[in-house]
């Protein structure tokens, strides 16, 4: 992670996509480090029940790799002010390639600095299944 990013954003700028595979050993250790421990989010036949394909992603891991997105993109020069709303539109499943990708689409002066937001989304094998809308501030 950089301390600020090489060169001031604008809008229309795309973040660099960041590409991880959904295990279910991934989903384990999530539902772990967060106490989410509901079933459909490691028990294929439980979320199976729930109209998944199998044990999928809940939002905390989302939250956490749009964060991560961001993160990778801008360093440790912003303060996020708010994530969301964040629509799910299919399910992350165990088996899924997800892309997690996003872009600029305003920037606006605030009192110490700037507030940037930023649209992002991730995509499956069938196509978007998260968006996101995220502010952050960069003092």
């Amino acid at each position: 992670m950089t301390e600020k990013l090489a060169k001031a954003p604008a809008v229309g700028d795309v973040l660099p996509a960041i590409e991880i595979p959904i295990t279910l050993q991934r989903l384990v250790m999530e539902a772990g480090a967060n106490r989410d421990f509901s079933l459909m989010h490691h028990d294929s036949a439980v979320a199976q029940s729930a109209g998944a394909s199998a044990a999928f992603a809940n939002t905390f891991f989302l939250m956490g790799m749009f964060e991560r997105l961001v993160r990778n993109w801008a360093g440790s020069c912003i303060r996020f002010k708010k994530i969301g709303p964040l629509k799910m539109l299919n399910f992350n499943v165990v088996g899924d390639t997800l892309l997690f990708r996003g872009k600029v689409v305003a920037i606006d002066e605030v009192e110490r600095g700037e507030k940037w937001l930023l649209n992002l989304w991730c995509e499956s094998e069938r196509g978007q299944t998260t968006t996101c809308m995220v502010e952050v501030i960069k003092e």
